[in-house]
């Protein structure tokens, strides 16, 4: 039977995570030269594996619950480590401040898992070693009295700028020595972390942005030989180095701040087949998994605004990621609170399941978001916003709560949020519980942005000042004081605009927002 050719003319209604999409007409070619191939748009991988295949029976990595202990440091040797630390003398209140006040802050869900007094100490020696990173953290202390003591002098911005300067000066130093290259990685993403737990929405001091300091953060990874260190490590016996952990967290959530692909998908995408950990539940709370399958989304969402997939590809490809976050979910997929009913402590296993949870539906509306002609009032989009709202219930609140460490999926939740949603409501009474915590770091810049989606989003629109760029700080609720939130947003006696539909990242973009919101 000699080659042959046929040309199909299709009408298609689809429907991906019951969302529906109409592609109208098109037109399509057959034939024996060449097979149509799946995933012919995304990046060439080997052996054309870019996902793996749907099976219930996918490895998962080893659980092991852990009691309910609570992380008690020990004070001594915490002041003992302190009073060794070279700074001066008018420095000192500042690097007491850190250790203090700030420390506890930045990474809640290690010491949960009881690893948050390891993780102290070695912040600890670092600042004793490394020059940057004290630098670093002694002007994160700087903001952090800023923003919560309430120290608004020239001295302090002072003292924010004389460190920020100066860590940035020593990065240059042991770069131009070519030297100390762990320590530089160090630093470097100590500068993008740290500071997401502190500093309020309207600081305007001069910074360099999270993304070109990750930049810089990416050329030493590859220097180190990090992502092959981390292919290598597994579930038993070989551990993921920290920093590289540390980096594919921000590497991951961070890609979708600026609707490009992470830096190391590709080590994510191994990581995924393989079926093996990067230890990122245990330092931020959501399951290796689900992490892998938001990186493969953000790629499909570089792709799509580069004009790389067609509708018809774009949609499959959806299907696929949704699978496989079904894939991620637990046998026992019911939620209870993550307290020890003997002890009354935090369970970790619980606490980093119900998160997960968050994380995955978080994740499910971010890839639904990219189906043509989504629309975020939609039966199927309105249901996962009111099940994350569910789900938080599961979160402890309050300011010693884990509402921080949940900043992504509650902004695009919110994002992509109805102006009727339950969901509004209960995260604003949640920011009540958690009282003056929510004004700050990665949190109160994500309610800054979810406040300027609302007023742009909701239908109709009215204006207010500000709307040349220059916007009001956020208003956040307070007790007796809750931010109603209108059907309409509308003001007697000033003008309606018509609805436009908005996207976050536009709304960060838009307004100079170099925001890092994990």
């Amino acid at each position: 039977m000699g080659p042959y050719e046929v040309d199909v003319r299709t009408e298609r209604q689809l429907y991906v995570n019951d969302v529906p999409t109409r592609i109208d007409t098109s037109f399509s070619t057959f034939n024996t030269f060449v097979p149509p191939q799946m995933h012919a748009t995304l990046p060439h991988m080997p052996n054309d594996e870019w996902l793996p295949p749907v099976t219930h029976s996918q490895v998962q990595f080893p659980y092991q619950p852990m009691g309910p202990m609570q992380f008690v440091p020990d004070g001594q040797s915490f002041c003992q480590m302190q009073l060794s630390i070279p700074v001066l003398d008018a420095d000192r209140p500042l690097l007491n401040h850190f250790v203090e006040k700030v420390l506890r802050l930045i990474f809640p869900i290690l010491e949960v898992h009881q690893k948050g007094h390891e993780r102290a100490q070695a912040i600890l020696q670092s600042l004793e070693t490394n020059k940057s990173y004290l630098h670093c953290c002694l002007s994160v202390a700087a903001i952090h009295v800023k923003s919560t003591v309430g120290v608004i002098t020239e001295e302090v911005d002072h003292d924010i700028m004389r460190h920020r300067y100066e860590a940035v000066a020593q990065l240059c130093k042991s770069l131009n020595e070519d030297s100390k290259h762990e320590q530089i990685l160090e630093a470097t993403l100590a500068m993008i972390l740290f500071h997401c737990s502190v500093g309020g929405p309207d600081d305007h001091l001069p910074d360099i942005a999270w993304n070109d300091h990750f930049h810089a953060a990416t050329s030493l990874i590859n220097k180190l030989e990090l992502p092959n260190a981390l292919v290598q490590s597994n579930n038993n016996t070989v551990q993921p180095p920290f920093n590289m952990t540390l980096a594919s967290w921000i590497d991951i959530l961070g890609a979708t701040m600026i609707g490009k692909s992470p830096q190391f998908a590709h080590t994510y995408r191994t990581k995924h087949l393989s079926g093996t950990s990067s230890g990122l539940r245990e330092l931020m709370g959501c399951d290796d998994r689900v992490m892998y399958l938001i990186s493969e989304i953000a790629c499909l969402d570089a792709l799509k605004a580069e004009g790389l997939v067609d509708d018809i590809s774009l949609c499959s490809h959806v299907s696929a990621l949704g699978q496989q976050l079904d894939a991620t979910d637990y046998v026992d997929k019911s939620l209870e609170h993550p307290y020890s009913a003997l002890s009354g402590g935090i369970r970790p296993d619980q606490l980093t399941k119900n998160m997960t949870a968050i994380f995955r539906l978080a994740a499910r509306i971010y890839l639904c978001s990219l189906v043509p002609g989504f629309d975020r009032n939609q039966a199927s989009n309105v249901n996962l916003v009111d099940a994350v709202r569910y789900a938080l219930q599961f979160i402890p609140s309050g300011p010693d709560g884990y509402d921080r460490s949940l900043v992504w999926p509650l902004l695009i939740t919110g994002a992509f949020s109805t102006p009727f949603s339950p969901f509004r409501h209960t995260l604003q009474s949640r920011i009540v519980e958690m009282g003056d915590q929510a004004e700050f770091g990665s949190f109160g810049r994500m309610y800054r942005v979810l406040e300027e989606v609302w007023r742009l989003s909701d239908d109709p629109i009215t204006p207010i000042p500000g709307l040349d760029g220059t916007l009001p700080s956020p208003t956040f609720p307070t007790p007796g004081n809750d931010v109603p939130i209108s059907p309409t947003g509308s003001v007697s006696g000033m003008r309606e605009l018509k609805k436009r539909d908005v996207h976050w990242r536009d709304v960060m973009t838009r307004n100079g927002w170099k925001y890092l919101l994990i």
